[in-house]
Formats: structure tokens, sequence, C-alpha cells
């Protein structure tokens, strides 16, 4: 029963924000055009959880879930009449994103032979459904504030605002890439097995990665702000769930209850803790040195 009413929740909240940010007028089969963009995203999520609990496999969540970004911003740039130069460069962003972490992580789940936070899921259908229906949450809620930008047809000139917004996406975007391409090389190297990381990046933060995505998601929702009229402000939502799903559910205390587990009686891996920011990277150069 509390899973069923999580999923209900799950689909729900997104699914209300997307009619609220619907620009008026737009419909796509029928629907408004938000609204049927995000049951769209839960759509492929759950077909394509059929293969997954069949073959008992995640090697490929991260990868749909990419996907997703990419139809359902294919689908709304299409609907649109006239889209402006501004338009095309928020769906730019979001096909350069889902694409370099879609196959990033697609790479690196197969290199290392599946995920191990699926262990305990991918084997219950319930929880494994969850997980699937989670993504398409995540997919709707992130991407509401570009979508509801894109598919709007108010003349909107590239301001100072859609300016700052773009700064802070490209800031976001290259601090994600270049903290997974150190972490890549970092497990890459034999010497470094069964250690964690605490140079480049990841000696400023703990999880720089994640800063820079919710950076990124942040600058997307700042560019949409000139879009923006009436209920469809509810897609300012967006880089707070991404936020707070990173920092409080299933983000960093997963990756927190990993490292206890690996390296809790280490004292090296208490001082890394202990004197590293988690998430905000620090400037001094202090941070530059190892643990």
């Amino acid at each position: 029963m509390k899973k069923l009413i999580f999923i209900l929740l799950a689909v729900g909240l997104p699914l209300g924000v997307a009619s609220l940010a619907n620009p008026a007028g737009h419909t796509l089969a029928g629907w408004p055009a938000m609204t049927t963009l995000a049951l769209g995203a839960f759509g492929i999520q759950w077909l394509a959880f059929i293969p997954a609990r069949l073959f008992q496999t995640e090697r490929f969540y991260d990868l749909i879930g990419s996907i997703t970004y990419i139809a359902v911003t294919l689908a709304a740039i299409s609907v649109v009449a006239a889209p402006s130069g501004a338009q095309w460069l928020i769906a730019v962003m979001i096909f350069l994103w889902a694409g370099r972490l879609g196959s990033f992580l697609f790479r690196r789940i197969n290199a290392a032979g599946g995920d191990q936070r699926f262990d305990h899921i991918k084997v219950s259908s319930s929880r494994f459904f969850v997980a699937w229906t989670l993504q398409g949450a995540w997919v709707v809620m992130t991407s509401c504030a570009a979508l509801t930008a894109i598919l709007s047809e108010e003349p909107t000139a590239v301001g100072v605002i859609y300016v700052i917004g773009a700064v802070m996406w490209m800031a976001g975007f290259t601090v994600e890439v270049i903290a997974d391409q150190q972490k890549l090389r970092f497990r890459a190297d034999p010497a470094n097995a069964g250690q964690f990381i605490n140079v480049g990046l990841w000696a400023r933060a703990r999880h720089p990665n994640y800063f820079g995505e919710i950076l990124l998601w942040a600058g997307i929702a700042v560019i949409a702000i000139p879009y923006l009229s009436g209920t469809q402000w509810v897609v300012m939502l967006s880089p707070l769930f991404v936020h707070a799903l990173l920092t409080r559910v299933s983000g960093i205390p997963t990756l927190m209850r990993r490292g206890q587990e690996l390296w809790g009686d280490d004292p090296a891996y208490q001082a890394y803790v202990a004197s590293t920011p988690r998430l905000l990277p620090r400037l001094h150069k202090d941070a530059l040195k190892r643990s």
C-alpha cells in the first residue's frame, strides 16, 4: 500500500507541475502539450521496465533516462511553429547534457558489470518499478522549466537574465564533465584500487559532480524566467527538486553510506570527510593537498 501511494505521488506531482506550466493553447495529441510530454516520459520508463525486469538488468537504466530527455525536448521543439534561436539553444543544452551523461554512465555501468545500488532492487518487481517511475519523475521535474520556455510563443529577447542562466549552465556542465573524467581516470589507475578519490575537484568538494548538476539545472531555470507567467512559475520547483533529490534522497546519502562501509575505519577518509565541503567546492589552495 505504501509503495502504491508513493508511486501515485511520484506520478501525480510531476503531472500537476506539467499541467500548471503548460503555455496557453499548446496541445499535443489533443492534450495540453506539457501534460502529454510528462505522460510520454513516464511511458518510456514503464516500457523499458518490462525488458529490464525480465532480464533483471539495470545496465540501460541511465541511458533510457537520457534518451527520454532528448525525446521530450525534440517533441517540444517540434510543436512550436517558429522556435527562436534562444529556444533552440535551450534545446541544445538539454541534448548536450543528456547525450554526454547518458553515454558516459552507460559505458561506466557496462565496464563495471552493473550498479551495486540495484542489487536488491532489480530482483523485486515492485521496487524496480518504483525506480523506473522515479526516473520518469526526475525527467519531468528537472526539464519542466526548459520545456515551458521552449513551448512559449511569447516573443522574448535574449537579455541579462538569459545570459546569466546560460553562464550558470556552462559552469555547471563544465564542472560535471571534469569531475566525471577525473574520477574515471582515478579508478582506471591500478595504483588507486580500493582507494577513495580526493584529488582534483574531489579535493575541493566530496561531490563536485552533483554540484555541477545542481548548478546547470539552476541555470536552465534562470533562463526560463523571462518566459514564465501565472501558474508557470511552478517550474521554479525544478532546481529545488534536483537539490533535494541529490542531497537528501538518492544521491549523496547513498554514497555516504557506501563510503562508510568501505573506508569508515580509515583515518585518512575520516579526515577527508571532516575537512572537505560536501557540495560547494572551496577555492583556496589548501584544497589541492591530499588528505
